[in-house]
């Protein structure tokens, strides 16, 4: 049953998955510390530049057999108090247990993130201490304005930056063998 965000918030001041659970289906919102988070639709450029990406890794991905690439809008839930739907992840095959009927239930092996306005204290603060936290092996951060990359890569329990790329150059997945794409083909 849904339920709308006046009658979740009644006496709230934080939010589980449950209640996240019974927002319609749809709403814009993600949850993120306990909080309902609204997240604005995206841009059609922030669409260009998610599908050129996703494509490439996906057809990737599928021909070389080695797991899935789902994308937004689709929930992660990494804890009671965090729910994200990133733009693009990557779940191995060794994985693929974490895929739920509702929703992805652990950390995917790699995240992206396409920045926005609305969403880049997000991405760049609170949802990167939580993917390192519970385990994100590897995370693309995409700058849309400036057509950058970074890519941090889980080491020893912490992202440590393992490239960057702005307007020009080639992005290589450490988790994901042998892929690698140049900034042209995602901006």
């Amino acid at each position: 049953m849904s339920a709308s965000l006046a009658e979740l918030a009644a006496g709230r001041e934080r939010y589980t998955y449950a209640d996240y659970c019974r927002l319609p289906e749809g709403s814009p919102y993600q949850l993120i510390g306990g909080e309902l988070v609204m997240t604005p639709s995206p841009t059609p450029y922030h669409q260009m530049v998610s599908m050129k990406l996703e494509l490439k890794m996906a057809g990737y991905v599928l021909e070389k057999g080695l797991g899935i690439v789902l994308y937004a809008p689709l929930d992660v839930c990494l804890g009671e108090t965090e729910t994200y739907q990133p733009d693009i992840i990557f779940i191995s095959n060794e994985r693929l247990a974490i895929i739920e009927e509702k929703c992805i239930k652990g950390a995917p092996d790699l995240v992206v993130e396409i920045l926005s306005p609305d969403t880049a204290y997000y991405d760049l603060r609170r949802k990167y201490k939580v993917y390192e936290k519970e385990g994100v092996r590897e995370y693309w951060i995409i700058d849309p304005g400036n057509k950058g990359v970074q890519v941090f890569c889980l080491r020893e329990g912490k992202f440590a930056l393992d490239q960057e790329i702005e307007q020009e150059g080639t992005v290589k997945s450490r988790v994901i063998t042998g892929f690698q794409i140049q900034a042209e083909n995602i901006f």
